[in-house]
Formats: C-alpha cells, sequence, structure tokens
C-alpha cells in the first residue's frame, strides 16, 4: 500500500468501469460530512417510531449490567443466573450500557460515571505480569476471565486479545461520553486512556506480521492468529490506532489477505460471508462503517456495513429455505451466532442421525457451517442498524411464538432450539418445554452486549457518534487504508 493510496484509486477506476458491480452491489449512502475532531459530542439522531417491544428489549438489557455487576469492583458476569466467573469482554459491553442507561435517563449522568469510574480504576490497578495465578494480565492485555473475589486470572483462561479489544473499545466509548469538566469525568478520561496505552499490541505478533489470538503461561502463544474477516477487525483497529505501542500498517494487509476465501454470493447475496452473526456485529458496535473503505472493499463498490446487511439478509433467506428442515425456522424466526445449546448429542431427527452442541459457534457461511437448529436471539436483534425491516418483525414474531418462555428479567435469554424436543436425555443447560423444545436458562453477558448498544445506534447513532471523535480509532482506520465518508473529513491529532 503506497502513502498516495494510489491502489485505491486504481480499484476505484476498475469498480467504475465494471459498474460498481451493479450486479451484487447495493450501495448504501455515506453520512454527511463531518468536522474534524470534536470535543462534544454530537446532537443525537432520535428514531421516534421506535418499536416498543424493541425499546422494552433495550431497558431490560441495561439492567442485566446495571443489576448484576459487582458494586465495588465493577466485575460483571459472564452469564447469569450462574455467574462462575466475570467476563472481560463483558465488562467492555457493560461499560457502553452505562453510558447509554445515563444517556436514556435510566440512572443519572453521577450513578453512571460513579460505576464507570469504579469499574476503569479496579482494573488499572491489578497486578500484570507472566505468572500463572498472581496476575490479571500481561502486557495490557487482559485474561479472558477473572475471579470475581480477587479480580485475577481465573482457572486456566486464556490472555485474549480479542476479548481486551472488546474491553478497551468500551474503555475508549466511556471516555468520549463522559467528557465534561467534573473532577470524577476527567479522572474518568484520564484512567481510560492509560489502559488503553498500555496495551502492548506489537508484543502479541509472534510471527510477523499478524496478531496472535491468545497467549497462556503454560502454553505460550495459541497457534491460531486473527486472518480473515472476522471479529479481529476491532483487534487490528485499536492496535494500529496506539499511540504508544502500535503494530505496524501492513497488519491489516495481512488480516485481510485471505478474504477471497469468505467473499462469494451466500444464499443469493454477494459479501465477505462470516457464520455466526457476532463477526458482522462485535467490531460495528463501536465503529460506524457507512460510508468508509478499505483496499478489499473500494472495487467491491459496497462498505462494511453494506456487507454486513447481506449477511444478515444471507441468514433470513437461509432459514427460509431451511434445508436442514429444522422446527420454526422461517422468514420470522432466524439467527444463528455464538451461544448455548442444548447439549453435545448425537440423536435423530427426521430419520438422520444429527449432531447438537452445547455452547458452540452456529453460523452459515462459504468458508464453514454449523447448525443444529439453535436460535439465538440476541443474533437478530442486533443486527437492528442492518437490516431494521427484517429484524424488528422477527424479534415481535419470536415474542409473540416463545415469548412466556424466552423473554424475562433482562429480556430474551441467550438461546432456544424448537427441533430439540427428546425426552430420553439429561440436560445440564436450559430446560426442555412440551411442544416448545429447548430452552436456555442464563444470559450471557457477551450476547446481552450488543444488543443494547446496536439498539442504541439505531436509535441515535450514541456509539457510532462518539467514536468518530476518537483520535485512536481515527488514526487506526486510516493506518488500515480505509477512506472515504466521514473520514475523508476527521482530522488525527497528534498523539500526546
Amino acid at each position: 500500500m503506497t502513502a498516495a493510496g494510489t491502489p485505491r484509486r486504481v480499484a476505484r477506476g476498475a469498480a467504475l468501469l465494471l459498474g460498481l458491480l451493479a450486479a451484487v452491489s447495493c450501495k448504501t449512502s455515506p453520512p454527511a460530512a463531518e468536522p474534524a475532531i470534536r470535543t462534544h459530542i454530537e446532537p443525537a439522531r432520535q428514531i421516534l417510531t421506535l418499536d416498543p417491544l424493541i425499546a422494552d428489549v433495550q431497558e431490560r438489557t441495561f439492567r442485566y449490567f446495571w443489576d448484576t455487576a459487582e458494586l465495588e469492583t465493577g466485575l460483571v458476569p459472564d452469564r447469569w443466573p450462574k455467574p462462575p466467573f466475570a467476563s472481560i469482554a463483558a465488562i467492555g459491553f457493560a461499560l457502553n450500557a452505562y453510558a447509554i442507561g445515563a444517556d436514556r435517563g435510566w440512572v443519572t449522568r453521577a450513578a453512571a460515571r460513579d460505576r464507570v469510574l469504579t469499574t476503569l480504576k479496579f482494573l488499572y490497578a491489578l497486578p500484570q505480569g507472566p505468572g500463572a495465578s498472581d496476575a490479571a494480565g500481561y502486557n495490557g492485555f487482559f485474561y479472558h476471565f477473572l475471579n470475581f473475589k480477587t479480580g485475577l486470572r481465573y482457572g486456566n483462561s486464556e490472555l485474549s486479545t480479542v476479548d481486551t479489544a472488546l474491553l478497551m473499545a468500551g474503555v475508549l466509548f466511556v471516555a468520549g461520553y463522559f467528557d465534561g469538566d467534573h473532577a470524577q469525568e476527567k479522572e474518568l478520561r484520564e484512567v481510560a486512556d492509560n489502559l488503553y496505552r498500555r496495551v502492548n499490541w506489537p508484543w502479541s505478533i509472534e510471527h510477523v506480521p499478524d496478531i496472535r489470538m491468545a497467549w497462556s503461561p503454560e502454553q505460550l502463544f495459541e497457534t491460531h492468529d486473527w486472518r480473515g474477516y472476522n471479529e479481529g477487525m476491532i483487534v487490528y483497529v485499536l492496535a494500529l490506532g496506539s499511540p504508544t505501542h502500535p503494530v505496524a500498517a501492513g497488519t491489516w494487509d495481512s488480516f485481510t489477505s485471505n478474504y477471497y476465501q469468505h467473499w462469494g454470493t451466500l444464499e443469493g447475496f454477494t459479501h465477505l460471508t462470516f457464520g455466526p452473526m457476532f463477526g458482522h456485529q462485535f467490531s460495528a458496535v463501536w465503529i460506524d462503517y457507512r460510508g468508509i473503505k478499505d483496499e478489499f472493499m473500494w472495487p467491491q463498490g459496497i462498505d462494511y456495513f453494506e456487507n454486513s446487511r447481506r449477511g444478515v439478509l444471507a441468514q433470513r433467506a437461509y432459514a427460509i429455505r431451511n434445508p436442514l428442515d429444522w422446527a420454526g425456522y422461517g422468514p420470522n424466526i432466524w439467527g444463528i451466532s455464538a451461544s448455548d445449546g442444548p447439549g453435545n448429542f448425537q440423536l435423530r431427527y427426521r430419520g438422520e442421525l444429527r449432531q447438537f452442541r452445547s455452547y458452540s459457534a452456529r453460523g452459515v457461511s462459504r468458508v464453514e457451517s454449523f447448525d443444529d437448529g439453535t436460535i439465538s436471539p440476541y443474533s437478530a436483534i442486533a443486527s437492528l442498524p442492518f437490516a431494521p425491516e427484517v429484524v424488528i418483525p422477527a424479534t415481535r414474531e419470536m415474542y409473540k411464538r416463545y415469548g412466556q418462555y424466552i423473554y424475562g428479567k433482562y429480556g430474551f435469554v441467550d438461546a432456544f432450539n424448537p427441533s430439540f424436543d427428546y425426552d430420553d436425555v439429561i440436560l445440564r443447560h436450559g430446560r426442555r418445554v412440551r411442544g416448545v423444545g429447548w430452552v436456555a436458562s442464563d444470559y450471557l453477558g457477551i450476547d446481552q452486549g450488543p444488543i443494547i448498544a446496536m439498539i442504541e445506534n439505531y436509535r441515535s447513532e450514541l456509539i457510532w457518534r462518539v467514536m468518530r471523535s476518537n483520535p485512536y480509532i481515527v488514526r487506526g482506520l486510516k493506518r488500515a487504508g480505509f477512506e472515504g465518508g466521514w473520514l475523508d473529513s476527521t482530522v488525527v491529532p497528534a498523539a500526546r
């Protein structure tokens, strides 16, 4: 990639000569140009006709984070009502939720900033080091799971680059949201900045230029790198944007180097495919991809937002076609992602031996697919900004048909499976409901998080508006080669 951006100009010319791939493209309209980095948040774009059920889902999901977090530390359970340990990714989503709760008036701004500051200060004070049991992380990264009582590593959990990135994205968002002159907000911003700045992203690159997924004191770096279209996008943007420990710009080129394996037509929609819906959602919680494109997307004639929209529509089309003949699937009952499931069984379903799983990644793509009839409501609801015309009817239909079993204190439970209606198996997770199938008993923080965040991005673009002003996000996107839309008129301030 040249500094002058010549490949992008060539790509644009090729795209124009090909009619911007009109046969497979539905270009999104880029947002209006924005001014340079702002001190305060843009005014909200309030959608007044929000479906009442969607609004109720959002508030109940907020209550999950507000009610279940430890008041003294801010640690958030991986799941509820069985909270065995804290999840650092769930903490990142919780930070989003606290600011949204303040913005919506569900809690006061003072209460929200106090909860955020407690969380950030506790995390920053936790010990970092290479030991197996005496630290919460190493080189600024955090272990995937933390002990609720001590905040130290839980069990043999791994030092996770993506879960740390999800935490840091939430950290940067609240630093941008709490932008006032109050002493707590000033302290909050300082602690948040220090948390992000101490992450040593190059350390996570064992073999140049790819970022490793995980490290542990026992095994050191695991063999898998972040490469290809997936949730790792947020890892690379944050690593590229760091003012203290940035990775080389070429890491993004390597990350996207095997996109050709993922690009193609799935259920009639041409896009970069990824099976579980969370791969389309996680980085888009914080990054407004509308109108901005990298080297790969320019010749395709679409942006990543439109790409995710096509991913949503492809999943729905798959449910309508229902090639495995699962119960319940249809135009308004769809959504598969990583979620809880009924258990690890091989059972006969309509004359065929089928594999069922407990917690697992599920989805359909050009690269890898797995579908055992388990539907995760969050995978549809968190896609609201991408395709509201299909997400809202799906949310209402799931509530109408199964609501008395799957909708409760904190909104929709993690998953349900209308096809799993077996009397002769012992369930360790969830419960069997006659005529409904298997229903999860838990809410998962990492699945609740995208729900509240993406509903808010649909309602007011709150997270997107704040993060468009974040110099680290802007720098990371530009170093990855993104151009266009709001990004072209945003100036990257000099690093402090």
